[in-house]
């Protein structure tokens, strides 16, 4: 099989265009670097190659099989492309075992990717029965189904309501722990059942699949994905280059919530009210570039279903600043 051919075919980048757009400016001078924290497929890393032909890239991704079919996809740009499997709050370890002591762009495209949904066998997908993995990273962690299977009802409440935004979680975590004392859990089909049985048929009407929010908090807890982000944000501000850029895609509330605080802190003076004049060390070191969190147009959701609840913000790096150091970028952060 050309699974060059079967990476591109099955990955739809994001607002790729607009993405490309909003980083290529940081991205033209020679020897800049870009690196693409989620690097999926590679069609938004393909996308900036193309159109920046000065830069190199940076590829990171946690997930294995990613990394083997964005390799080939991104073969044709030889040296431009150094691949690296690790989570991207790793961010500062990686560039400073590359030698790098900033970059020019950084990209972020969270949740979950299209190669991890389409494959049946990783439990992802709520519309095809298949074992409770979730995991991004098979070589390591804990899946689904031991969530599922080891987590009190008190536990599973709070990851089902903080993760999910799930309006039934306590009902749902009461279920969860009564069916498995009889079998425990190991298929999503399963646990789907359970969740149409037990969250009633008119929130079911009103709010879509009934196991949308239980499979997104699954997902989050397994993979730590919003403490590894609430770390990898400012890790990543942290390493641009003054006049470099960052571009974050989320699909959720819960993580787009986290991209605007920082952003907006980096975008604000803290200089103590009641001072006549700005410290410049107390001075904004962000500017946004989008206003707020932008969308995709009708046309993409059209074409690319999975695009609906994505929100893509930008900012600029316009100052340097005291934690914009070699100690920070070596700093070693957790990884799951």
């Amino acid at each position: 099989m050309d699974r060059t051919g079967d990476a591109a075919a099955r990955h739809v980048p994001v607002l790729r265009d607009r993405v490309v757009e909003l980083l290529a400016p940081a991205l033209d001078a020679e020897g800049s670097v870009v690196v693409d924290g989620t690097l999926g497929m590679g069609g938004h890393a393909e996308a900036l190659l193309g159109a920046c032909p000065r830069t190199t890239l940076v590829g990171i991704d946690r997930d294995r099989e990613a990394l083997a079919l964005a390799g080939e996809r991104l073969a044709g740009f030889g040296d431009r492309v150094r691949l690296v499997h690790a989570v991207y709050d790793a961010l500062p370890q990686v560039l400073a075992d590359l030698d790098l002591a900033h970059v020019q762009a950084v990209l972020l495209d969270l949740g979950v990717s299209s190669l991890q949904l389409d494959e049946d066998d990783r439990g992802f997908a709520y519309r095809v029965d298949a074992p409770l993995d979730m995991r991004m990273d098979q070589s390591t962690g804990q899946t689904a189904a031991d969530v599922l299977n080891t987590y009190s009802v008190e536990d599973l409440t709070r990851i089902l309501r903080e993760y999910g935004e799930e309006r039934y979680a306590r009902k749902i975590a009461k279920a969860v722990v009564q069916d498995r004392a009889i079998e425990p859990y190991t298929s999503s089909g399963r646990l789907v059942d359970m969740l149409r049985r037990v969250i009633p048929t008119a929130s079911q009407r009103q709010s879509g699949h009934p196991a949308k929010r239980t499979f997104q908090a699954l997902r989050i807890e397994v993979n730590d994905e919003l403490e590894v982000w609430r770390r990898a944000i400012d890790e990543a501000i942290d390493v641009l280059a003054v006049g470099g850029r960052i571009a974050v895609l989320s699909y959720h509330s819960l993580e787009d919530r986290a991209t605007k605080r920082a952003f907006a802190a980096g975008a604000t003076s803290s200089t103590p009210a009641g001072l006549p004049v700005e410290l410049a060390e107390h001075a904004a070191y962000l500017s946004l570039v989008t206003r707020g969190a932008e969308a995709p147009g009708d046309d993409e959701v059209t074409t690319n279903p999975r695009a609906a609840s994505a929100r893509l913000r930008v900012a600029e790096r316009v100052r340097d600043t005291s934690t914009h150091t070699s100690a920070s970028r070596t700093r070693k952060g957790p990884t799951r």
